[in-house]
């Protein structure tokens, strides 16, 4: 079993992104306490295309982020609110990520059945379980199973304020929600192993 996580951070590397650090906590647990190897991508870093397609053409890296979750058994995508949304970043991984509704495995299965996915956020505004929601509702149309409480979030309340890195308030409730949402991936991950869903009727 292994997990994907694309972080949406608008910050390109080397810059530290306070979406990637909740994102490692979620990471660690399931590496450590679950045995499941994590593969991070940062999606401002790759020259991801707009489209709807799973390879636009030269130059488009995201062929490589499809193998990448072809070979996951969990996805977690990890976003910023902005504006109280997913950022724009993130909404361009869900617009590549539509592709998923016309490739099937050998089984006439959609490719993204027997696959869990999860969602993290930080801001320093409320809007979190906007983002969440906003997220699982696309993952879960493109056939994604989305197991109870598989999200965590990082924020100090309505108004700007200081960013997950700079303060440690908040950090001890977004580590224990993501410890939960790392045991509800990897158990639910597991059960669709030993009882995948099957394709859906003619």
């Amino acid at each position: 079993m292994r997990c994907l996580i694309i972080n949406c951070t608008l910050k390109p590397s080397p810059d530290a992104s306070n979406t990637g650090a909740l994102a490692q906590v979620v990471a660690d647990e399931l590496e450590k306490r679950h045995g499941v190897p994590v593969h991070t991508v940062r999606a401002v870093d790759l020259d991801i295309r707009p489209g709807v397609s799973t390879d636009m053409g030269e130059g488009d890296d995201w062929p490589r982020v499809h193998r990448a979750l072809l070979d996951s058994q969990i996805l977690i995508i990890a976003s910023p609110t902005w504006a109280g949304r997913p950022s724009s970043v993130a909404q361009r991984v869900i617009e590549r990520l539509d592709a998923l509704l016309s490739e099937t495995d050998d089984e006439g299965r959609p490719v993204a059945y027997n696959r869990v996915a999860g969602v993290v956020v930080t801001g320093n505004e409320d809007g979190a379980h906007h983002v969440i929601s906003e997220i699982n509702g696309a993952l879960a149309d493109f056939g994604f199973t989305i197991p109870g409480q598989a999200w965590t979030y990082w924020h100090l309340g309505p108004g700007p304020g200081p960013d997950y890195l700079d303060d440690e308030r908040g950090h001890d409730w977004s580590a224990k929600t993501g410890r939960a949402m790392a045991s509800n991936l990897a158990a639910a991950a597991r059960a669709l192993a030993a009882h995948p869903i099957p394709a859906p009727p003619g």
